[in-house]
């Protein structure tokens, strides 16, 4: 591949569709997609991708049953300690304040403890308990992260979901409309190979 996305953004979604499709209460299904980050962390690695930013919840997903939200915030607590033993620069961005963001992911919340020098190191941003309209009220926290050249939704479903509104301004979004659970590189391949057919021109 002659052009590869320096940065690239993950909606992981269709989890508790995946559960439910399988028997399982919605809660159950968050687990299933731990596996499916670290192969699309190491897929991306292979394929020379710097950057990537996963969406793990949102400050509205709260409103949810309270045994999703522990769910799932489990969930992300154990992909942040995954994705911390693959060797690379690590941050969290999300409402720090809400009683909704896990206390053992603040340590991973500091930006001058990520080593952006650190150049040999793949750079992964998470976004835990994330609201465009909580970080734009505080002065754009996330503006530690850089501008997304692409994001891939998995799931099916075609929209942004307030994910990084200023990061993505310009960026390329592909579909995957299989659910996150059944994640497989070959659907990553697919989305690099459809990424070289697009017109990047960032508006000139």
């Amino acid at each position: 591949m002659y052009r590869i996305p320096k940065h690239i953004g993950v909606i992981p979604d269709g989890n508790r569709r995946w559960a439910k499709e399988n028997g399982l209460k919605k809660e159950e299904g968050y687990a299933f997609g731990l596996e499916p980050g670290l192969k699309l962390l190491r897929a991306a690695r292979k394929n020379g991708v710097q950057e990537l930013t996963y969406y793990g919840f949102t400050v509205d997903n709260c409103k949810r049953p309270k045994e999703q939200v522990i769910a799932f915030s489990d969930a992300c607590i154990q992909a942040v300690k995954m994705i911390e033993q693959e060797n690379v620069s690590l941050f969290v961005v999300g409402n720090t304040k809400s009683s909704c963001f896990p206390k053992e992911l603040l340590p991973y919340t500091n930006p001058e403890n990520r080593h952006r020098n650190e150049s040999d190191k793949m750079k992964i941003n998470f976004l835990v308990n994330y609201g465009w309209e909580w970080d734009m009220k505080n002065d754009w926290i996330s503006k530690e992260i850089p501008r997304v050249d692409m994001v891939i939704r998995w799931g099916g479903m075609c929209r942004l979901s307030g994910f990084l509104p200023i990061q993505t301004v310009y960026s390329d979004f592909y579909i995957v409309k299989e659910l996150w659970p059944d994640f497989q590189e070959e659907q990553f391949e697919d989305a690099l190979n459809w990424y070289q057919k697009q017109d990047v021109t960032l508006g000139g």
